[in-house]
């Protein structure tokens, strides 16, 4: 087997959110932050036929790159690295199964009060300005974005304005509401997102372009009409 660019893709950005995966049966790889406020779901083109426990992400794919393209064998205890005719080939062991995260169930979303589109640059904008000066928060309130520090009143902020697409977008906007985010829980492929968000302290960043998405965990100060 031959991993995609997409896949390896999708497994250095899972890598961000865990050092650890479990690698399943089939199509789907998932991944969850060890703080449980994360979780990853993608569905990818090639069918891994065994569980494949992998301690640290980084690592393996350190590996991957001293091949270029490489085929991969996975045995039951390990995968071999290796090109066609090559002298060089490489045993990665994997980990116990036990000290890998594991996502134990699927997660479904429940209504949501607010829907918008999230493009690649308006992604790049607000994580960017947040870098920049240097805010950990971002909170999406009354038709906007913007990232500050919720714990310091005079903290320097950057808001962009963003459309609801709920049907009942008079109503949504009518309903005084605050949905706090961690910057650093942002951790997303580039892409444009639609994405949900819903008063139950949840949201769902799903890729309109590959099979991708993500639930991430609101703050807990977060809320949807008093």
């Amino acid at each position: 087997m031959k991993l995609s660019e997409n896949t390896v893709s999708v497994l250095k950005n899972f890598s961000t959110i865990n050092q650890n995966l479990m690698i399943k049966e089939g199509s789907v790889l998932q991944t969850m932050s060890t703080m449980k406020n994360i979780v990853a779901s993608a569905k990818v083109s090639e069918v891994f036929e065994k569980e494949v426990p992998i301690y640290n992400l980084d690592e393996f794919l350190a590996a991957l790159s001293l091949f270029d393209n490489p085929e991969l064998d996975f045995k039951d205890k390990f995968v071999t690295m290796g090109n066609e005719g090559s002298r060089k080939s490489l045993k990665y062991w994997y980990s116990a199964p036990e000290v890998v995260t594991k996502v134990s169930k699927e997660i479904t979303m429940p209504p949501c009060e607010v829907n918008f589109n999230f493009s690649d640059k308006e992604l790049s904008d607000i994580t960017k300005a947040a870098a920049v000066i240097g805010v950990p928060d971002m909170v999406l309130e009354n038709g906007s974005l913007r990232v500050t520090d919720k714990k310091n009143d005079e903290a320097n902020h950057f808001s962009m304005e963003i459309d609801y697409i709920k049907m009942d977008h008079e109503t949504t906007m009518a309903v005084d509401h605050k949905f706090w985010f961690k910057v650093e829980n942002l951790k997303i492929m580039p892409g444009t997102y639609e994405v949900s968000v819903s008063k139950n302290k949840i949201s769902n960043f799903k890729n309109t372009n590959v099979d991708i998405e993500y639930f991430i965990a609101l703050e807990p100060e977060s809320y949807y009409g008093k």
